[in-house]
């Protein structure tokens, strides 16, 4: 998988963003294995849990339930979710859904942000220096 491949050449304190299917790949994938790297944050932009009022193609494989998440909180020491609550794609509820199954994670509420975010996120660049202290 190019994922671990690239893992492998990370240095061992990392940051790891995804973003929609990005952020429930990266949270399938550290639920599912345990890496050799220290997880300093984990950050989950407009994430999918499940199917739940997606009008898009099923997440099949990728969904979650809230037992998967184990091995994910032991792994990541920081958890961050950011989320508009006018996403026309992924459902705010699904943030909300990540939140009560990861109650030390952080849920940054949005508005007005829809899914994309274009150059409009200056909360995870604060958030992502905040780490560095």
């Amino acid at each position: 998988m190019y994922f671990e491949k690239v893992l492998d050449k990370l240095d061992d304190e990392i940051i790891l963003i995804g973003h929609s299917l990005g952020s429930i790949f990266l949270t399938k994938y550290l639920s599912e294995n345990k890496i050799d790297k220290n997880i300093k944050g984990l950050f989950l932009v407009a994430p999918p849990f499940d199917d739940e009022g997606m009008d898009e193609e099923p997440l099949n494989d990728f969904s979650l339930t809230d037992m998967e998440l184990n091995l994910l909180k032991e792994q990541a020491e920081k958890i961050f979710i950011y989320h508009s609550t006018d996403d026309p794609v992924v459902p705010y509820l699904h943030a909300e859904k990540y939140h009560s199954t990861l109650p030390n994670s952080k849920l940054i509420k949005l508005e007005n942000r829809s899914h994309i975010f274009a150059d409009n996120l200056p909360e995870i660049v604060e958030d992502v220096k905040g780490l560095k202290k």
